[in-house]
């Protein structure tokens, strides 16, 4: 079940760390996040390491579907509505300069970087696609209404954006990070202030950038409530139409498109991690429907953590943590949260104003309809009285027949059928 861009590069490897070290600023997580904070804080002359427990791009990032967009769903609409035109103004104008940054680093990398347009589309609400139109038009985006002509089903319409992009990361990330101090096969196993244990060696530090998908120091910032983590799929079809753009559905529970090469990616089938969802058979009864000439020669499946209102969390840790940092919450919209975590978080970490950091700040506001219904998950994990149990927080783990793992429906902690951890906030396997 290996995607796209992990079939075509070889992977790139860095060494163990076993002697003590001290840094300026030491980085936990070597997925996109954590890598580009590397890339800017190195360009800046910023000392500072990163430590990978596995491999590099080996969890959440090489599994990406790669679209580069500030298009994330019909979002700003609703911004505007929650929050105002400023905020939305920034977030925007965040995602905006992200693109950008892409693009400028792209020309002198070999990443099949391409620019594309971006279409957000419904089956039946032309009333939202046209609120949405106006809401990036009152930011200055020029988006306008599409037909959804290239898709294999009738759709009331669709946002459009130009100038938006896709790529393959793994070739961007092993390039950017050829000569970054980073240590892979190197677990930090004890946070202490400003000191990092792991199995061979112990860092010292002035700040903390923890980019490990889902925050793992639990005692603060309260991320067991404030995220949870949602599962999609992905086919990958030869034969299938070229659609020529970057194609979403509003709805949560719609498909994706881009092509690949040759290739057209099919994404979809989500559920919340632990819970039951469409999986893969959702998207071949799809692609049977729709494409059936088309061969599925590849599949994966990916996995996101959704904040409470669909911002993510970049910034100081928690109030309590002034030199601790944090990049989560990406809301499936990861290329370009990534690149605006390590834009604020470069700028925070040496003492610098960010126009951002207020939008994304992990301190702000709980109080939202989502908090519920983390809570009650959580709740309803912890008093289940099966076995096994993840040794995240204890919740009951729920087996996921479609990937033949253990899954934490309360935080979305994964296991293999052995107990071996696949995916984070725990640290540590179970025991079958």
């Amino acid at each position: 079940m290996e995607s796209v861009w992990v079939k075509d590069t070889e992977p790139r490897q860095f060494e163990e760390l076993k002697e003590n070290i001290s840094t300026d600023v030491l980085i936990v997580g070597g997925g996109i996040a954590g890598i580009l904070c590397a890339y800017m804080l190195k360009s800046e002359g910023v000392d500072c390491i990163l430590l990978e427990a596995d491999r590099i791009c080996n969890g959440i990032t090489k599994n990406t579907t790669a679209k580069i967009t500030l298009q994330h769903g019909l979002f700003c609409d609703k911004l505007i509505n929650r929050y105002g035109e400023e905020k939305a103004r920034l977030y925007i104008k965040a995602q905006l300069n992200a693109l950008n940054k892409y693009k400028d680093m792209c020309k002198d990398t070999s990443c099949d970087f391409e620019i594309k347009d971006s279409y957000v589309y419904s089956l039946d609400d032309r009333d939202k696609i046209e609120r949405e139109i106006k809401a990036l038009n009152s930011l200055g985006i020029g988006a306008e209404l599409s037909d959804t002509s290239a898709l294999p089903f009738s759709a009331a319409g669709a946002v459009r954006v130009p100038d938006q992009a896709q790529f393959h990361p793994l070739k961007f990330l092993y390039e950017i990070s050829k000569d970054l101090p980073i240590y892979e096969n190197t677990k930090a196993r004890e946070f202490m202030p400003y000191r990092v244990t792991t199995e061979h060696a112990l860092i010292e530090y002035d700040k903390l950038i923890i980019a490990t998908h889902f925050p793992i120091i639990n005692k603060h910032g309260s991320y067991f409530l404030k995220l949870y983590q949602h599962r999609s799929y992905v086919l990958a079809l030869k034969g299938a139409q070229n659609l020529d753009g970057m194609y979403v559905d509003e709805s949560d529970k719609g498909v994706s498109f881009r092509n690949c090469g040759e290739l057209l990616l099919l994404g979809g089938g989500g559920h919340r991690t632990g819970k039951k969802g469409g999986c893969w058979q959702e998207l071949e009864d799809f692609a049977e429907k729709y494409y059936k000439n088309a061969k599925i020669v590849g599949r994966w499946a990916t996995q996101d953590c959704m904040s409470l209102d669909s911002i993510p969390y970049i910034g100081q840790y928690s109030k309590n943590t002034p030199d601790i940092y944090v990049a989560t919450g990406f809301n499936k919209w990861g290329m370009t949260n990534a690149m605006v975590s390590a834009d604020i978080l470069c700028d925070l970490v040496r003492g610098k104003h960010n126009p951002y950091t207020q939008v994304f700040s992990p301190s702000r506001t709980m109080l939202h309809s989502q908090l519920a219904v983390n809570a009650l998950e959580s709740t309803l994990g912890l008093i289940t009285p099966t076995a096994p149990r993840c040794p995240h927080l204890g919740c009951a783990l729920k087996y996921n027949r479609a990937e033949h793992t253990w899954d934490c429906p309360c935080h979305g902690s994964r296991f293999g059928e052995k107990g071996e951890l696949i995916d984070n906030p725990s640290t540590d396997d179970i025991i079958i």
